[in-house]
């Protein structure tokens, strides 16, 4: 069992012990789950979003944004895509809606999906705080896994950059993620790194908040500055730089994977952005799951959460440990689920 101290140690790695970390990470990795890597097509359904998170540049009060919505047939052609690919799971992602409309297209379209991939397809989505009903609904339509980022698991951080209304609740996010659970779903989490007014010991607390959650699979990276989001602007000259949120995102992976060895965690885009190798690094600090951009091409631009958002991947430079065709659900899960039989 790793304490707090022990993790502050780990995030407070340097040199030759950050190299011995990442080592480490890998190291557990291929012990507990091999040194594969799964593919999740991404599929950035809408950028309409009724929250207004300080951080993010759909936000709802953001003007500057052209809002759109793929057509049924533009998502139907980008899972095909990723089917015919052999990519094994699409990843359906937007903002929050929770309107009956909504969440009636949503279960239509994973019903879709897992009928034109013969049910070969995997589908995580990534749509916000929703009921249980809605939750329940997308599950039985088919998806199985669900990300739902806590982004800081400090209350008193969270409501900093989050507004303070009855839409962004901390009670409410973790009510959600419960929800996911009972509704059967694999649960995915996690945070942002380098926030402002985020200490070393908050990231550590993440990392233990992750592990009493028992999450399935983690999805985190750098914070990163987004155009016509306040909480940059506001707070530009507190940030930690690039490089050190760069390397400590890659600490908390490595970490990560040490004490939940088995879940599923992402390389994330926002990795990239800082670097150009970022989501390769992060699978040799421990990451197994990759997620390319199968947007089209013409809405990308829109779905820009932050700065220099990165728009492609080369899956071809890990192309000999991708296992092609595989949903590769958590081995966390799936362990779970089998002491329960």
């Amino acid at each position: 069992m790793y304490t707090k101290q022990d993790i502050i140690e780990m995030l407070n790695s340097q040199s030759t012990d950050m190299d011995r970390l990442f080592e480490k990470g890998v190291e557990v990795r291929n012990s507990a789950i091999g040194d594969g890597v799964y593919l999740r097509g991404l599929i950035e359904y809408s950028n309409i979003c009724s929250k207004d998170c300080l951080y993010c540049g759909i936000r709802h009060s953001n003007r500057s944004v052209e809002r759109y919505a793929l057509s049924e047939q533009e998502v139907l052609d980008a899972a095909e895509f990723a089917y015919k690919s052999n990519y094994g799971s699409v990843v359906l992602q937007c903002g929050e809606v929770k309107s009956e409309k909504h969440i009636r297209k949503i279960e239509y379209l994973v019903k879709e999906i897992k009928k034109l991939s013969n049910d070969n397809l995997g589908i995580t989505l990534s749509m916000g705080e929703q009921t249980l009903d809605s939750y329940k609904r997308w599950f039985d339509a088919g998806a199985h896994r669900y990300l739902l980022r806590i982004e800081s698991s400090n209350i008193d951080l969270y409501n900093k950059i989050h507004p303070n209304n009855k839409q962004h609740s901390y009670d409410d996010r973790i009510v959600a993620l419960e929800n996911l659970r009972i509704a059967g779903f694999q649960v995915g989490s996690g945070v942002m790194i380098g926030l402002p007014y985020q200490t070393i010991e908050d990231l550590a607390d993440d990392l233990l908040w992750m592990k009493r959650m028992d999450i399935d699979m983690c999805g985190m990276g750098p914070y990163l500055i987004s155009e016509g989001a306040p909480l940059g602007a506001e707070t530009a000259n507190i940030l930690q730089s690039e490089q050190w949120r760069f390397e400590m995102s890659l600490k908390m992976i490595a970490t990560l994977r040490i004490i939940m060895p088995k879940i599923n965690i992402a390389a994330s885009t926002a990795l990239q952005a800082i670097n150009p190798m970022g989501r390769i690094k992060a699978i040799e600090c421990g990451a197994n799951i990759i997620m390319p951009n199968i947007s089209p091409d013409n809405i990308r631009a829109n779905y820009n959460l932050y700065n220099n958002k990165p728009r492609s991947f080369d899956s071809k430079i890990i192309e000999d440990r991708v296992h092609y065709g595989e949903w590769g659900d958590s081995s966390h899960f799936k362990s779970k689920k089998n002491n329960l039989v």
